[in-house]
């Protein structure tokens, strides 16, 4: 069996030029992070999730736990298996009459399933090995500020923090610049 270790979602971020999501994993007990490039549907998924906004209806992934249930199945486990030609490659661990299911899936469609389920989110170590990073203790001791670094401890960011961090500066700039409208 190949060696998985355990990681849980520490933050979504949008990158400002591209409005690109990516989904920061960090490894549990350890300082290593593995950021995924998401779609913006799946990261909007993952962050309702996270931050536990009721919806009136079952959205996508929503219709996917409801499915597992209804069919008398358990999500065991998600996984990101593989990396391939800049691809990451999921799978969904679920019993259902006794016997083990791998579902292949993406990686973003995994966690935002794993967060509805409250099940463990695992990432092969060689994935982790080859794809995920520590933080460079070096510039952050200078006081430099590392772009899209992952805050530590925070367990539930949602995609649009740096955005509005980041629309706060801008609104400041044009107030000091530019003439009030009234």
């Amino acid at each position: 069996m190949t060696e998985m270790v355990e990681v849980v979602i520490d933050s979504i971020r949008v990158s400002l030029m591209s409005q690109q999501r990516i989904v920061i994993l960090r490894e549990v007990d350890n300082e290593r992070y593995l950021p995924i490039w998401i779609g913006t549907p799946e990261a909007d998924s993952i962050t309702l999730a996270l931050q536990e906004v009721e919806v009136s209806r079952p959205l996508t992934h929503d219709l996917l736990k409801n499915i597992f249930t209804s069919l008398d199945a358990q999500v065991v486990r998600v996984e990101v298996i593989a990396l391939r030609d800049d691809t990451f490659y999921g799978n969904i661990v679920a019993e259902l009459n006794g016997r083990t299911v791998n579902i292949d899936s993406r990686p973003s469609d995994a966690l935002a399933l794993a967060v509805r389920t409250h099940v463990p989110i695992m990432v092969t170590r060689s994935v982790m090995d080859s794809a995920g990073i520590i933080p460079e203790e070096d510039l952050q001791e200078e006081g430099e500020e590392v772009l899209d670094a992952p805050e530590v401890g925070s367990e539930r960011l949602s995609v649009f923090e740096d955005f509005l961090e980041n629309l706060g500066a801008d609104l400041d700039e044009e107030e000091d610049g530019g003439e009030e409208e009234e």
